[in-house]
């Protein structure tokens, strides 16, 4: 497996990073003007700002880094700019090398851009290579069988047993494709220190909080009783090998 370590582009005001296995990549290809008829917004989960982009010899996947709560209204697109080394979308681009090269399910990581925006801004996009015939958890034909719940709960506990804090963890950001299950976006994530990564430790529990209200949430046309088995069912998964 190739990891991608990502060759940089810099100019005054902005900052490429392209995996190896691409060539060609521009700043133009974040714009989803620059793709017309063949952007299609992507209409599933998310605050919106992503796009289906369908390119050969495979579709790659578009996305705009935006805030949510009550930042939005103040800065929908913007960040503090305070150096590239910490531009999410870059930050985002080096982890998803990392977690491919521990052979964990996430997408591939295409580019990631970030410009400087006036004197203290920046914003962020990200290329990530599509992943065939997935779709998000809730929209998954299998979702009311226990194997899927089981499955994901094995999922998350490989990232946790790798250090990963799944800041977002969340229905929309869990993929099912065939007979396999995908984690992605993360922004803000990391890799946490191995002093930091007991089987008890509070990053854990979060990850599994959040993600548990936005089964309450996205799950909602399952019977209550029923979805709170099929949790329970994943939990279990989760713990069978501590």
């Amino acid at each position: 497996m190739t990891v991608a370590k990502g060759s940089p582009t810099r100019s005054g005001k902005s900052l490429l990073l392209v995996s190896p296995e691409y060539e060609g990549v521009t700043a133009s290809w974040f714009s989803p003007d620059f793709w017309g008829d063949r952007a299609k917004p992507v209409t599933s989960g998310g605050r919106g700002g992503a796009w289906f982009i369908e390119t050969e010899p495979s579709a790659m996947v578009l996305r705009h880094y935006k805030r949510g709560g009550l930042m939005s209204r103040l800065a929908e697109k913007t960040y503090l700019f305070t150096g590239f080394d910490q531009a999410r979308s870059l930050a985002e681009f080096r982890l998803l090398g990392r977690l491919r090269s521990m052979g964990l399910p996430v997408p591939e990581a295409v580019s990631a851009v970030a410009w400087k925006y006036r004197l203290f801004w920046y914003q962020a996009a990200i290329l990530v290579k599509r992943i065939p015939n997935a779709v998000t958890f809730p929209d998954s034909s299998r979702l009311s069988d226990e194997s899927l719940w089981e499955q994901l709960g094995q999922i998350i506990r490989r990232f946790h047993d790798s250090g990963l804090d799944h800041v977002d963890l969340n229905c929309d950001n869990i993929l099912v494709a065939d007979e396999q299950i995908y984690l992605i976006d993360f922004d803000r994530c990391r890799l946490a220190p191995e002093s930091d990564n007991a089987a008890n430790s509070a990053w854990k529990h979060r990850n599994l909080e959040r993600l548990h209200r936005s089964v309450g949430k996205r799950c909602k046309y399952l019977p209550s009783t029923q979805r709170e088995n099929l949790w329970q069912k994943l939990l279990k998964a989760y713990h069978r090998h501590s």
